[in-house]
């Protein structure tokens, strides 16, 4: 149970988003929708430019109650950003793009391969590494984290610290409702390729997942070595999971439904060997 005492959560983003909410039926590109024309806009970007720059996050870890906290103003300022900006052309070389939200324009110590495209509204960390890829507002990847080729981070997915997502990997997005839990990989994790999570799942730290597992928040999981059933929509911290299937019975006849296994438990703080990592899948016929 977390500090009776602690402070409740406060956004950092402006109070007058919470205004502006309410009115959003109002809004529309043209006038920018309070006071002076343009005003609610310049709102709007205020709360965007904290997000990009990390100042601000979608959500987060509460460490005290070991639970995410969302920061709903903030996904209330996405979402009155698609009503007040208007469509505008970006261009980067030869290629053009179409889009209310423009492409993100700092990268400071971030390592971009050409093909990876950030929205702006998105933070990601000095020392990550993007390869041709998507991330998309609201989202958040940390320090010395891979986001390799043709791996997707959805709207305000939280990423932590030296995770890797590997190729072709799919972390969910969401954006509606604003008290939507979105998809967090806590630090450590690894993902293996065309993995997805989604849902507002969450991969706690140390986790690896093997190649083409699914994670949702309903998804059923279970020790391996037990049989016992874990918290649904879960992978648990220091844990080499694998996608599997489980029997039910439907009147139509007994059909496998997908759940995670948990194959083995790591020693807490044990370092991503990937070799180790193969080795353990491949031993139950799954690679990475």
């Amino acid at each position: 149970m977390g500090d009776p005492h602690a402070q409740p959560f406060v956004s950092p983003l402006p109070a007058l988003i919470d205004e502006l909410w309410e009115r959003r039926s109002e809004l529309n590109p043209s006038d920018g929708g309070f006071g002076a024309p343009g005003e609610a806009r310049a709102v709007v970007d205020e709360a965007l430019d904290l997000l990009d720059s990390g100042a601000a996050r979608v959500a987060f870890v509460d460490p005290q109650t070991d639970r995410v906290v969302v920061d709903e103003r903030a996904k209330r300022a996405i979402l009155l950003a698609f009503k007040l900006y208007p469509m505008r052309e970006a261009t980067v070389g030869d290629f053009r793009y179409h889009d209310r939200i423009p492409l993100k324009a700092h990268f400071p110590g971030t390592r971009i391969v050409p093909g990876a495209i950030v929205r702006r509204g998105a933070y990601v960390a000095p020392s990550a590494v993007l390869m041709p890829s998507f991330v998309n507002i609201g989202g958040y990847v940390d320090e010395g984290t891979m986001v390799d080729t043709w791996a997707t981070v959805g709207s305000c997915a939280q990423i932590g610290k030296r995770v890797h997502l590997a190729g072709g990997v799919g972390i969910g997005g969401v954006l509606e409702p604003p008290s939507a839990v979105p998809v967090v990989i806590e630090d450590d994790a690894f993902i293996g390729s065309r993995s997805l999570v989604v849902e507002g799942a969450r991969v706690r730290r140390g986790a690896k997942l093997g190649a083409g597992a699914i994670l949702t928040a309903s998804t059923r999981v279970f020790d391996a070595q037990s049989g016992e059933e874990l918290p649904r929509g879960e992978a648990p911290a220091w844990s080499v999971c694998v996608g599997s299937t489980r029997v039910r019975s439907f009147p139509g006849g007994d059909f496998g439904m997908p759940c995670l296994l948990v194959l083995r438990r790591l020693a807490e703080g044990e370092t991503h060997d990937k070799l180790a990592l193969n080795e353990i899948l491949r031993d139950h016929g799954v690679a990475s």
